[in-house]
């Protein structure tokens, strides 16, 4: 069972007593919640332990500067409706969810997510951003991202991913997500099937550390890439958590010897930005490992055609 409370995170020894009332007030502003799969993870000295870092909350979380504000990569600018983000005329943003199955302590979106966030998109609030993305021949690419997509049901993922399949003008469907690492399990046949479309489907991986890329997790992503689904991986650089770039090396080699039916993973590529969180320990620079394959249209300015985004097994 998930720890969702400073309690749970107490009798676990990840947090102590003497901490309680500062900790409950941050969680009653932001969400908590710590999968099974992560807690064991966790080592004797959670507070300098890189998983716990991540996922359990800090007195620091209650420190915020005047340059930092509610919506800090200003999504709210860009929503023409709910649910859609459409910050570049060639993709957008549509979040069916505000759940996760684990709340990063640095997400720039904590105060949208969790239990009293924005919640899910209602089935009208859903189809009206299908409508605007149908409406707007503009855009190729729909990240599927909020919260964690992969935490609703298969057939509601599936309803989504038919939907988008069956706008002509949509060539990529992309899912972002934590749950392939933090609860693996959930990475199931029913799942991997709702994902099945005649529009490329991707599963970008949000993996921070070498200690989560466990035996379940690359199991987890070998059974979507044998599948056919195409993955990608974007990592985030933590101060406690990333270590150097030694670590990184070893995250990204673990990414590229995860076991598949008849070949290894591709060397990946290294793409920067930044981004900031409220909160000290919200302040982190983002670093986006992406595959070698297939081909980034994007950065070639050129659209695909359907032929040309067929799926590649990594």
């Amino acid at each position: 069972m998930s720890l969702r409370t400073i309690e749970a995170l107490i009798e676990a020894g990840f947090a102590t007593d003497d901490h309680r009332a500062e900790l409950e007030t941050v969680a009653a502003s932001y969400a908590v919640a710590v999968t099974p799969a992560m807690a064991a993870l966790i080592g004797r000295a959670p507070e300098s332990d890189p998983i716990a870092r991540q996922f359990v909350p800090s007195a620091a979380e209650l420190t915020v500067s005047d340059d930092e504000r509610y919506d800090p990569i200003g999504d709210d600018a860009f929503a023409p409706v709910k649910g859609i983000v459409h910050r570049y005329p060639d993709r957008a943003l549509l979040k069916p969810t505000h759940t996760c199955p684990v709340y990063c302590r640095f997400c720039f979106r904590r105060e949208m997510v969790g239990p009293d966030g924005a919640g899910n998109l209602s089935g009208d609030e859903l189809a009206r951003a299908l409508a605007y993305i149908r409406n707007t021949p503009s855009i190729w690419e729909v990240i599927v991202t909020g919260g964690d997509p992969f935490v609703l049901s298969p057939r509601r993922l599936g309803e989504i991913v038919a939907a988008l399949d069956a706008i002509d003008h949509v060539r990529v469907i992309r899912f972002h997500t934590r749950v392939p690492v933090v609860d693996p399990d959930r990475i199931d046949p029913a799942l991997i099937r709702a994902l099945s479309a005649r529009t490329s489907v991707y599963v970008a991986l949000h993996a921070n550390h070498p200690r989560e890329l466990t035996a379940a997790a690359r199991a987890a992503c070998a059974r979507l890439i044998d599948a056919g689904i195409a993955m990608v991986s974007q990592t985030v650089l933590l101060r406690g958590v990333r270590g150097g770039p030694g670590r990184l090396d070893r995250l990204a080699a673990l990414l590229r010897c995860i076991p598949l039916a008849d070949q290894a993973a591709k060397i990946p590529l290294i793409n920067f930005c930044c981004c900031w969180a409220c909160g000290d320990v919200g302040k982190a620079s983002v670093l986006s490992i992406i595959s070698s394959r297939p081909v980034s249209y994007a950065s070639a300015g050129v659209r695909p055609s359907r032929a040309e985004c067929g799926r590649v097994a990594l």
